[in-house]
C-alpha cells in the first residue's frame, strides 16, 4: 500500500527552497543598499591586481580594442589604482609626474616609446637621485580634464609635474566636452568652487547625479563589470605590455583655405578671454599646496608648408592665433607655473602622425631630450 508520507517530504522540501530563495533575495536586497548608502563601489574601484600580481600599466586606461586588453573607465579611483604609479615610491626616487592630452599618453605609441616613457630611457641622475616619470596623460584636449587628474596625482608624492598644454586644450567653451569631466561631475563642481573657475557648475554636458537606485550594486553594474574586466585584462596586459593597437592612419593636411577663424573668432578678437587660464591658476595652486615645482610646457605642433600655409600652421591653428596665444601665455607664465617653455616649433614635420601634437617615436625621442635638458636647466640649475 503506498503512504502519503511523500507529500509530507514534497512540502518539507517546497518550504526549504522558499526559505533559500527568501534568504538570498533578502542579502541581494541588503547589499544594494549597502552599495547605495556606503558608496561599496567607491571600495570596490582601490581593489586592484596591478601592482602585485601582474605589472602596473604604464599609462592610464583608455580605448575599446579587445586586442590591446585595455578599456575606457569613469572611475579615476579605478583607473589609478592599475597604474604604476600606485606602487610605493622609492627611497632614492625623485618622481615626475606628466600630464596632459592623447599626446602625452601616446596614441600610435607603445608605451615605452611615450613622451615619459622615453624620458624613463635617459636614465637620468641627479646627486644620489634616480628620476622616474609617470605617464598620467589622458586623450581629450582639455586642461579641465588635467586638473582632475592633477589633483589625484598630488597625492602620490611627485617632486615635480610637468604639464603639456596646447590652445585647443585651453580652449574655455570647449572643456567640458571631454567625457572624463562630464563623467565625474561631482569632482568636477568641486574644483571649480574652490578655485572660483569660470566654469558654469550646472552646464548641461555633465552627466546627471546618481539617484538611489543608480547607486545600487544594479545600478552600478557597468561600472562594476567595467571594474571587473579590468582586472581580467591584466593578466595579458602583464604577459604582452600590449596597450594600444597602433591603426593605419591618413596623414596630416598640408594644403588650407584662407579662412582664419579659430572657433569662431578672428584676428583682432578677444582670445585670450577664451583661454582657461584660471585652470591653470588652479594647477598652481594644487602644486604650490603639495609643495611641488609645476611646469608648463607648450607642445610641439606641426607645421605645414603648403597652399596658405602663410595663414595656418596647420589644420587646428591659424597663425594669428597661434601667435597671440604665444605672447599671452608668455606674459602670464609666471602667475601659472614655477617654469614655461615653449618648443612648439622644434619637431620637424615628418615626424607627426594623425594629429597636429601626435609625434611618432623618433620625434617623441627628439622631444624627450629636448625637454629633459630643458628640465635640469630651469629649475635644478
Amino acid at each position: 500500500m503506498i503512504g502519503w508520507d511523500w507529500l509530507t517530504d514534497y512540502d518539507y522540501d517546497w518550504r526549504f527552497i522558499l526559505r533559500v530563495i527568501a534568504k538570498a533575495a533578502l542579502a541581494f536586497i541588503v547589499i544594494n543598499l549597502l552599495f547605495a548608502v556606503c558608496n561599496l563601489t567607491w571600495w570596490v574601484n582601490q581593489i586592484s591586481i596591478y601592482n602585485g600580481l601582474v605589472p602596473g600599466r604604464e599609462r592610464l586606461p583608455y580605448g575599446e580594442q579587445a586586442e590591446a586588453y585595455n578599456l575606457t573607465l569613469d572611475s579615476l579611483d579605478a583607473m589609478f589604482s592599475t597604474h604604476v604609479i600606485n606602487r610605493p615610491k622609492a627611497e632614492n626616487e625623485f618622481r615626475v609626474v606628466v600630464i596632459g592630452d592623447s599626446s602625452v599618453w601616446g596614441v600610435l605609441l607603445d608605451p615605452g616609446q611615450t613622451l615619459a616613457g622615453q624620458m624613463n630611457a635617459l636614465d637620468l641622475q641627479m646627486a644620489d637621485y634616480h628620476y622616474e616619470f609617470y605617464n598620467l596623460g589622458y586623450p581629450t584636449l582639455s586642461v579641465l580634464k588635467d586638473l582632475l587628474i592633477l589633483e589625484r596625482a598630488v597625492q602620490y608624492q611627485p617632486d615635480l609635474v610637468l604639464w603639456l598644454i596646447t590652445p585647443e586644450s585651453l580652449h574655455r567653451p570647449s572643456l567640458l566636452d571631454a567625457p572624463l569631466v562630464q563623467r565625474n561631475a561631482d569632482a568636477t563642481r568641486t574644483l571649480i568652487e574652490r578655485y572660483g573657475l569660470a566654469i558654469d557648475p550646472n552646464d548641461t554636458r555633465f552627466v546627471p547625479e546618481l539617484d538611489f537606485f543608480g547607486r545600487t550594486m544594479v545600478g552600478q553594474r557597468r561600472e562594476l563589470a567595467d571594474w571587473w574586466r579590468l582586472q581580467l585584462y591584466g593578466f595579458d596586459w602583464g604577459m604582452t605590455g600590449i596597450d594600444h593597437v597602433n591603426a593605419p592612419y591618413d596623414p596630416l593636411t598640408n594644403d588650407f583655405s584662407e579662412d582664419v577663424s579659430w572657433h569662431g573668432l578672428s584676428p583682432g578678437d578677444d582670445l585670450q578671454s577664451q583661454l582657461a587660464l584660471d585652470v591653470l591658476d588652479a594647477g598652481r595652486a594644487i602644486t604650490e599646496q603639495a609643495g611641488v615645482p609645476l611646469y608648463v610646457v607648450n607642445e610641439p605642433i606641426y607645421i605645414a608648408d603648403g597652399e596658405n600655409s602663410d595663414l595656418h600652421y596647420n589644420i587646428w591653428y591659424p597663425n594669428w592665433a597661434y601667435d597671440t596665444y604665444q605672447g599671452i601665455m608668455s606674459e602670464n607664465a609666471t602667475r601659472f607655473s614655477d617654469a614655461y617653455s615653449s618648443p612648439w616649433d622644434m619637431i620637424l614635420p615628418e615626424h607627426f602622425t594623425d594629429s597636429p601634437v601626435h609625434m611618432d617615436p623618433e620625434g617623441t625621442a627628439q622631444f624627450a631630450g629636448a625637454l629633459s635638458g630643458a628640465m635640469m636647466g630651469v629649475l635644478f640649475p
